[in-house]
């Protein structure tokens, strides 16, 4: 997940201009430029094997310089799927510090080639995001100078390179908005200012006449977009975009979940996303298969668990484990985190434990996910017995009902309501055992007892009450409180698109039925 930067950083995040898929109007200021996007459509299809061929085809005729920081984006990508880890920091430092030295050279021999300082400008740029993400604010500031400075130069040589404006454009949006403190620490170090409406012009400009830069623009532009100008829709459908033109990356589609999920609270949508990623793993539609599946499942269960569906969750967990993944970071003691919790919220207090342990031995440093503070708090203190007793037999009786095993269902669901009256996902639960057994009046109390507790529901299940209690009400003949209901659906924040759909479906039907009745 992405995080937002310091003070600091916030100036220099997004300046990434590693060699992307466009180009620029005089197109042969780039030497060998389509076998540069082949390499960079690899990289960006995260076909990370068959990049060093690619570049072996692309230089020459293309310069080896633009290899070189063509081989450094392919190690950004790869740590950018799994910023957790460092096992390729070395390699990472080694290669883009060598693609700097070797593009300085290029414009020592070349001073007025254009070219040599677009490519330094790339290198620094790779170089810049690796340090931001690690923490290393004043090296990346400092970095962020000498990428100004050599895609200024690169344009001062020719003003048509057009890949070069990106670069600039998003230094220019990117000094423009960030807080007054991060103005003083670019003060202190001598940085340009910035312009934001300039800025982002001069993105849209590079990101339409380029050929170099389009994945990585696209990319790039997504981020602003979604924290900068409040525009997630815009967001999602780039994303979108890229997960169709690059469908073997999991991290286009990993973020589309994401921002379902933290941006539009849509747990269904966003658990739908995640398991797209699961079956494109499972059917080995993904280039990163182990880390795509391992993602998807840890997603899945987190939002299995949130529907009160911690059985679910628990079989998505232990399909991890099984795994013994390597990738993403951390993941296996997470996995087993998260089991000791889903067991700790069933009552199985054994369980959990042994799953703690497991977590406790596993987790190594970084601990990115701070799992060990929280194995430490969840093995000194013990859920509300009674409590994780009442869910057991909520989820139980629900499984019961979706097996048509009402008797039974409704004698789980009753006992559940005795140890925790004010369940409002069990009262829900019931009050569909209780339509099934056509007692709508008390059903109806049930929903209604569900919407009560709407601060202790998850949105999908309140919006679902709501739904099934304005059905009730309209067959009973009280259509007024039956459109209220509806239209609480059909605009609740975290409700499911489907949920919403069928609310929107009732009211419009209800709404020609009003107009029709005077002229009958």
């Amino acid at each position: 997940m992405r995080t937002r930067a310091g003070a600091a950083t916030l100036l220099l995040a997004a300046l990434v201009l590693h060699p992307g898929t466009h180009h620029s109007v005089r197109a042969a200021q780039l030497k060998g430029v389509d076998g540069l996007i082949r390499a960079y459509d690899a990289i960006l299809e995260a076909r990370f094997d068959q990049v060093d061929a690619e570049l072996r085809k692309a230089c020459p005729p293309a310069p080896l310089e633009a290899c070189e920081v063509m081989a450094v984006t392919a190690l950004w990508w790869r740590i950018q799927m799994d910023p957790g880890s460092r096992l390729l920091d070395e390699e990472f430092s080694e290669a883009v510090d060598h693609s700097i030295a070797s593009a300085e050279a290029w414009t020592e021999r070349s001073p007025d080639n254009p070219e040599g300082w677009f490519y330094l400008g790339a290198s620094y740029a790779a170089r810049v995001q690796w340090r931001v993400l690690r923490e290393e604010k004043i090296a990346a500031a400092r970095d962020g100078k000498q990428i100004y400075r050599a895609l200024e130069r690169a344009l001062e040589l020719d003003p048509g390179l057009e890949d070069a404006h990106f670069g600039l454009g998003m230094y220019r949006y990117y000094a423009d908005i960030v807080p007054p403190a991060a103005k003083v620490f670019r003060f202190l170090l001598l940085l340009p200012g910035g312009d934001r409406k300039a800025g982002i012009e001069q993105m849209l400009r590079a990101r339409a006449r380029g050929r170099l830069l389009q994945g990585e623009a696209d990319y790039q532009l997504q981020i602003i977009y979604l924290w900068y100008e409040q525009q997630t829709a815009r967001a999602l459908n780039i994303l979108d975009s890229l997960r169709q033109h690059y469908p073997g990356n999991p991290l286009f589609l990993a973020e589309i979940a994401r921002i379902q999920d933290e941006y539009l609270h849509d747990t269904t949508a966003s658990l739908d996303s995640w398991r797209a990623l699961l079956a494109s793993a499972r059917e080995q539609r993904s280039n990163a298969p182990v880390l795509a599946e391992t993602q998807a499942r840890l997603a899945i269960a987190r939002h299995l668990d949130f529907l009160h569906q911690t059985d679910h969750a628990i079989e998505q967990l232990d399909a991890v484990i099984a795994m013994h993944p390597q990738t993403p970071y951390a993941s296996l003691p997470l996995a087993y985190l998260r089991l000791g919790e889903a067991h700790d919220r069933l009552g199985d207090r054994p369980a959990a434990l042994k799953a703690y342990r497991a977590a406790s031995a596993l987790v190594t440093t970084p601990d990115v996910h701070r799992i060990r503070a929280t194995v430490s708090e969840r093995t000194r203190h013990a859920v509300d017995s009674k409590r994780s007793e009442a869910y057991r037999l909520s989820l139980d009786g629900w499984r019961r009902l979706e097996r048509n095993d009402i008797l039974e269902a409704a004698t789980a669901l009753e006992r559940s309501l005795e140890l925790h009256a004010n369940d409002p996902v069990a009262r829900y639960r019931y009050g569909r055992v209780l339509q099934a057994k056509k007692n709508d009046p008390a059903a109806l109390a049930q929903f209604e007892s569900t919407i009560r507790g709407a601060k202790n529901c998850p949105p999908p299940i309140l919006g679902m009450a709501y739904v099934e209690a304005a059905r009730l009400l309209e067959r009973a003949g009280r259509r007024d409180q039956a459109i209220s209901y509806y239209r609480v659906a059909a605009a609740l924040f975290g409700a499911s698109a489907d949920t919403q759909s069928s609310a929107t479906r009732a009211l419009t039907r209800l709404h020609a039925q009003n107009v029709r009745t005077p002229r009958d």
